[in-house]
């Protein structure tokens, strides 16, 4: 398994899909930076958002989520409540190879204010929009901005392909289109 240089992430975003729209360089002017970088790709977040709120339910489930604990917001900046969260979407749309992994971490600009991004790893075969959470780990709102850098996609390629993919078992997440809640 190695992780994948800016040319191998070139090559496969505009020879095969990989990843839908493509910023070749990284975006830095007057923006939290996006784009292709020496070892990953910077993502950008849309500006559709799923705000958090805790009004319904006393304890969060995951086999039992009610959609009414979110409350839908577009904008070109969402304001997230203290110690809370948002669910939301990349701008790009990703189509990873049977033999590629990757690992997603969060941009230390947001790091350095309390807000961490989390996403799960995409796995292979796996494709759609993702859906990230944004979490809010200060006693005070935060600010999240639209079409701008959230996240760095790492990419790890096999020696060999994998013996079931994630569209092989059909995967709940497969082919995501918006914000996606909790599925079981």
């Amino acid at each position: 398994m190695s992780i994948k240089s800016d040319r191998w992430i070139r090559r496969m975003a505009t020879e095969h899909g990989m990843i839908e729209p493509f910023a070749d360089a990284q975006v830095r002017d007057g923006v939290i930076s996006y784009g292709l970088s020496s070892y990953g790709y910077d993502m950008r977040v849309a500006d559709e958002f799923r705000i958090f709120h805790n009004a319904l339910m006393p304890v969060v489930d995951p086999k039992s989520f009610d959609q009414r604990s979110f409350v839908e917001f577009s904008g070109e900046s969402c304001i997230i409540p203290p110690n809370s969260f948002a669910l939301a979407r990349s701008v790009e749309y990703f189509r990873i190879p049977r033999d590629v992994m990757t690992i997603t971490v969060g941009k230390s600009t947001y790091a350095r204010c309390g807000i961490i991004t989390n996403v799960t790893p995409f796995e292979p075969e796996w494709e759609g929009f993702v859906t990230l959470e944004i979490s809010n780990t200060t006693p005070l709102p935060a600010r999240v901005y639209a079409h701008e850098g959230i996240a760095q996609v790492l990419f790890f390629q096999s020696d060999e392909d994998c013996e079931v993919s994630y569209a092989d078992r059909k995967g709940k997440y497969q082919g995501q289109q918006g914000v996606t809640p909790p599925r079981l």
